[in-house]
């Protein structure tokens, strides 16, 4: 029997994983009217399914790198895998909503670790050098899984019911449990120091707060105590979040991470590339059902287009990362998107999967060189933490994102025109461009195939 070396176990069952735990995020939507049928409730009464999992995701997150340096990244990432998937099963089984949002929130707590100890494995198998080889592993669960969403729901909900949106998730799980039990290489845990009790609460608290202001202020009101509230308690968490960890010798959120400029300026443009990616993806199949009268299936088939530009863009970029670098091909290409995002609410119809397609293959060269460059200047025994701040803006990139277009939506439902919508979403990457022309080449000169100069192997300077 041929031996599965650690860089294709990690990559196999990272991207099973992360697949599973994207499509999440997605998948649910169509179904809600449905499960709000089954168990008698207003389809608002039933939105705490999405918040939950949401919420839980941002509280497990800044725990997962302490907990994988501790105790090990394989026995973390397995564990997380085996809670998810027995979560899932659980919210196809629940018999009231009370059940499924319980059942959501742990579901969220096996996601919220899975994410990020599974891509600092990636990290640690894939040296800079061979960050392009792992952007072609990422491209698959990162481009397939929002454009899946929508599709993969619409037909489970329609042929075997809204249960089902779950189960799907149960053979993959365990499928890649097994394969990842047998083959993942083992990093043993090492000494990570005491557990930040503080960080811990600050740090959950504070990201559930924001999170939870993001997901539910288009819905019950931006100047609601209730959102009001819930947004100014997480902000004022992280900036005691920020001030604590700071003094620490050993934080649970390394903020001093934010000082190596690659990482930073990096980091920064990719939050604003997530909030636009996300934001269009939920614009598109939302308005293609409201204002053109198409169905679930029909929008999400209208949307998969851009799937299979990002899986085609991949094939590409890593030629174009090593002749021009990160900063002009992020930078150029966010700008190629903030002009695509408002043409996908103003065009036919029939042109629309063109400009969906479009997007996704550019949007490749944008995920390619956050992923090939962000961490090129981290250490590799800081990886889990570098991995912990990354996920965690990327969630909050995804919720600002969806929640500046669904209050767009909102305003403007009255007058029935969406195109602005797209516009406001189109600012974001827009910025997102400006931030990437501050990206500094030389830094990430290790990943481009260039010699790699002395601040290669540490953080580097701001």
């Amino acid at each position: 029997m041929t031996k599965v070396t650690p860089k294709v176990a990690v990559s196999v069952v990272f991207v099973c994983s992360m697949f599973l735990s994207i499509l999440d995020t997605t998948i649910v939507n169509v179904a809600l009217p449905r499960m709000a049928e089954s168990f008698g409730v207003p389809v608002g009464g039933i939105g705490a399914i999405v918040t939950g999992y949401l919420v839980s995701l941002a509280v497990v997150i800044p725990a997962s790198g302490w907990l994988a340096d501790r105790f090990g990244y394989r026995k973390i990432f397995l564990v997380a895998l085996a809670v998810f998937t027995l979560a899932s099963a659980l919210c196809g089984l629940a018999q009231n909503e009370g059940q499924l949002i319980a059942f959501r929130v742990l579901q969220g707590v096996g996601g919220g670790m899975m994410t990020p100890v599974g891509f600092a494995m990636l990290l640690r198998e894939f040296p800079p050098a061979e960050r392009l080889r792992a952007n072609q592993v990422l491209m698959v669960p990162t481009a397939l899984a929002p454009a899946c969403g929508p599709v993969v729901g619409g037909l489970l909900v329609d042929t075997v019911g809204w249960r089902w949106v779950f189960y799907v998730n149960v053979p993959i799980g365990i499928g890649a449990f097994l394969f990842g039990l047998l083959t993942l290489p083992d990093h043993g845990g090492r000494s990570a120091g005491r557990f930040d009790l503080a960080g811990f609460v600050l740090a959950g608290a504070g990201f559930a707060g924001v999170m939870y202001a993001l997901t539910e202020g288009s819905a019950l009101g931006w100047t609601s105590p209730e959102i009001l509230g819930a947004a100014a308690a997480g902000f004022v968490l992280l900036v005691l979040l920020v001030r604590v960890e700071s003094r620490k010798a050993e934080p649970m959120v390394r903020f001093a991470l934010y000082g190596d400029r690659l990482f930073r300026r990096t980091s920064s443009a990719a939050i604003l590339s997530t909030a636009g990616f996300m934001g269009v993806l939920f614009l598109v199949p939302l308005t293609l059902q409201a204002n053109r009268g198409l169905s679930a299936l029909q929008a999400g088939l209208c949307v998969f287009p851009e799937a299979l530009g990002v899986m085609l863009g991949s094939r590409f970029m890593d030629r174009l990362y090593s002749r021009l670098g990160p900063r002009r091909l992020m930078a150029g290409s966010l700008g190629l998107v903030a002009l695509l995002i408002p043409l996908a609410g103003v065009v036919p119809l029939a042109v629309l999967p063109v400009v969906m397609f479009a997007l996704g293959y550019v949007m490749s060269h944008v995920f390619g060189s956050v992923t090939a460059a962000a961490f090129a200047t981290v250490p590799a025994e800081s990886s889990a933490q570098a991995s912990t701040l990354f996920n965690a803006q990327r969630q909050l990139g995804a919720a600002l994102g969806v929640a500046t277009a669904a209050t767009c939506l909102t305003l403007l439902a009255r007058s029935g025109d969406h195109r602005w919508a797209f516009a406001v979403t189109a600012v974001f990457s827009l910025v997102g461009a400006l931030l990437a022309l501050r990206i500094p080449d030389e830094d990430a000169a290790a990943t481009m195939g260039a010699p790699a100069s002395a601040k290669n192997t540490q953080p580097a300077p701001a």
